[in-house]
Formats: C-alpha cells, sequence, structure tokens
C-alpha cells in the first residue's frame, strides 16, 4: 500500500468516527435535525430490540423526539468501534460497516421538583450496527440497527409502613 493509499484510510476512519460520535451528541442533545442530517437518503434505523421502531430517518427523528421527552438527562457512550470498508475490509468502494458496543445512562424526567438529582436511573446497553456510504457532503449514515442487550430500571423502594 501506498502512503496515500495509508493516509485516505486514516481520513476516512477519521471521519466514519465522527459521524458515529456526532450520532450519540445529536441524540443526547435532542438535535433532531442534526440526527436527520447524518443520513443518506433513504437512510432507515431499526429500534425494534430496545422497544422503539424502525422506518425511515424523519419517522425515527419524530419518533426520537417524542420518546426522549421522557429522558431529559441522557448520555450515550459508544466504544469499541470496529470499521470496516467495503468488502473484507478492503478500500475497495465508498461503504462502511461500523459495530459499536453502547452504554446509555438516562434520567428519568420527574413530575416534581423535589427529587434534585442527577444520577441516571434507567441505564441500557447493547450493540449498534451501523451502515454508512461516502456520498459528496461526506459520509453519511444508511442504516442503524439498535441490538440491546440488557437494561437496568430504577430499584422499586419498599413501601412504608404505617402503624
Amino acid at each position: 500500500m501506498t502512503q496515500r493509499v495509508e493516509l485516505a484510510i486514516v481520513m476516512d476512519r477519521l471521519a466514519v468516527d465522527e459521524v458515529i460520535t456526532e450520532y450519540a451528541v445529536a441524540v443526547d442533545d435532542g438535535d433532531w435535525e442534526a440526527y436527520r442530517k447524518l443520513f443518506a437518503p433513504n437512510g432507515r434505523a431499526d429500534y425494534r430490540s430496545a422497544g422503539g421502531i424502525e422506518g425511515d430517518t424523519d419517522q425515527i427523528a419524530e419518533w426520537l423526539a417524542e420518546s426522549m421527552k421522557l429522558f431529559p438527562m441522557r448520555q450515550h457512550l459508544i466504544v469499541n468501534r470496529r470499521i470496516r470498508f467495503g468488502a473484507l475490509d478492503q478500500h475497495t468502494d465508498d461503504t462502511a460497516r461500523v459495530q459499536a458496543d453502547y452504554v446509555n445512562p438516562m434520567r428519568f424526567a420527574k413530575e416534581d421538583d423535589s427529587d434534585t438529582s442527577t444520577s441516571p436511573d434507567f441505564v441500557c446497553g447493547g450493540r449498534y450496527a451501523f451502515g454508512l456510504l461516502r456520498t459528496y457532503d461526506g459520509w453519511r449514515l444508511t442504516e442503524v440497527v439498535v441490538e440491546e442487550k440488557w437494561r437496568r430500571l430504577p430499584e422499586r423502594r419498599p413501601e412504608a409502613v404505617i402503624n
């Protein structure tokens, strides 16, 4: 491989990694316009394993905007990113696949202001599968599939006993 090809691969890896980071930031910040811009035309996402829906970018962005109102505090941590370009990791075309694990601590919205804690009370984790395409505007998502593997819900507090 020439230095020019090696540099191109490094630059593509950085660009793809940035798209994945921007995805997490858009969801965490509730920036649904930025979320939509990360996708190529005809992009799709599938959140069914996490209790969500599958659909095109606009359907998913609308669903996320509504469902994330339950969690005003959220922070995706997307780690162990495995990036593969083209067929068999050869840099021969303008597609990429990313497999990445995630941990997602969130906090449920409270009905009153009596609980001022900011600690998460809902945490889930799993794996993302991202498909990307190089476009004239840079790398864009063609597919996002969430495979939720676990979740921890708030612990129930024992009811007070009144004598």
